[in-house]
Formats: structure tokens, sequence, C-alpha cells
């Protein structure tokens, strides 16, 4: 049995649903053996192959490369509104009335 069905991360899903290291590795362009290389290292599929990976597999790119491509929810959002706070948090109206004055 091939390692892609003893394990639970995306990129052996992806290679399950590609059909076999094989075929996956046809599908980016690599060498099966490579793929082998990434499933053993547990290593996360290079970004430049997620796109076509999701088109052909249905595996999102977010569960292949969350660090290239967040969730949108997940995303890192201000507590407040930065334009209206300067660098030192005075307000932007505050700074700009005393350069006018």
């Amino acid at each position: 049995m091939s390692i892609e069905h003893n394990l639970e991360t995306p990129l052996a899903e992806a290679v399950r649903a590609a059909g076999s290291q094989s075929a996956f590795g046809r599908l980016i362009g690599r060498r099966q053996s490579t793929v082998r290389d990434w499933l053993v290292l547990n290593k996360l599929l290079p970004a430049q192959h997620v796109l076509t990976v999701e088109a052909s597999t249905g595996v999102s790119r977010h569960a292949l490369r969350p660090d290239v491509f967040p969730l949108a929810e997940s995303a890192i959002k201000p507590t407040h509104k930065s334009a209206d706070l300067t660098a030192n948090g005075v307000p932007v109206e505050s700074s700009q009335e005393a350069l006018a004055a």
C-alpha cells in the first residue's frame, strides 16, 4: 500500500485524488520519487503547483498551503481604523488641525 493511504495530510489527499504518486507527479511535472519524498518528509506542496493541484483534485489551495493562501476569515483584522490614527496614536483630525494652526 502506498504511503498516501496512511497519511491524513492535504498533500496525501491530493495524491489519492490524482490516483497515484505517478499520476500526481505527471500532473505537476515532477517525478514520482519527488512526490514520495514530499509525503515521507511531510513537506508542503511547492506554491507554484497549488493552483494546478486544486483545479485537478479539488483539494483547496488553503488546505494545501495555508501560509500562502489563508482563509479570508483568518486574516488579521485591525482593532481600529488605521486611517483614523497616525503612527503615534493621535487622531488624524487632531494632527491636521495642529498643522493648520
